[in-house]
C-alpha cells in the first residue's frame, strides 16, 4: 500500500487528446507543459485532416513536432557556427593587437 501511495504522489495526471495519462517525473509543471504541447499539436492536426483515427493524428502530430525540433536545431547550429566564426575572428584580432603591443614594448625597452 505504501508503494502505491508513493507512486500516486510522484505522478501527474494529464489529458492529451481527450485521453488521461498518469505520468511521473521530477518536474510536474514541465510534464504538464509537454502534455499541453502534444495536445495542441494533435488538435491542430485533427483540424486540418479528415482522419478521426487518433493513432494517425498522433503520428502526424509527432512528425510536426519532429519538424519543429529539426528546424530549431538547424537554426541553433547556424547561430553556433556564426558565433564560432566571430570568436575566431576576434581571437585573431586580439592576438594581432597583443603582438603589436609586445613589439612596441620591446622596441621601447
Amino acid at each position: 500500500m505504501r508503494n502505491r501511495v508513493a507512486e500516486e504522489k510522484d505522478s501527474i495526471r494529464v489529458e492529451i487528446y481527450d485521453e488521461s495519462y498518469n505520468l511521473r517525473g521530477s518536474d510536474p509543471v514541465y510534464i504538464q507543459r509537454l502534455a499541453e504541447l502534444v495536445d495542441a499539436k494533435m488538435r491542430a492536426v485533427a483540424q486540418h485532416t479528415s482522419t478521426v483515427d487518433s493513432l494517425r493524428v498522433a503520428v502526424l502530430a509527432a512528425l510536426n513536432i519532429a519538424d519543429d525540433y529539426y528546424q530549431l536545431r538547424r537554426k541553433s547550429e547556424g547561430i553556433e557556427s556564426e558565433y564560432t566564426s566571430r570568436a575566431s575572428h576576434l581571437g585573431r584580432a586580439l592576438d594581432s593587437a597583443l603582438d603589436e603591443a609586445l613589439a612596441e614594448t620591446r622596441r621601447a625597452g
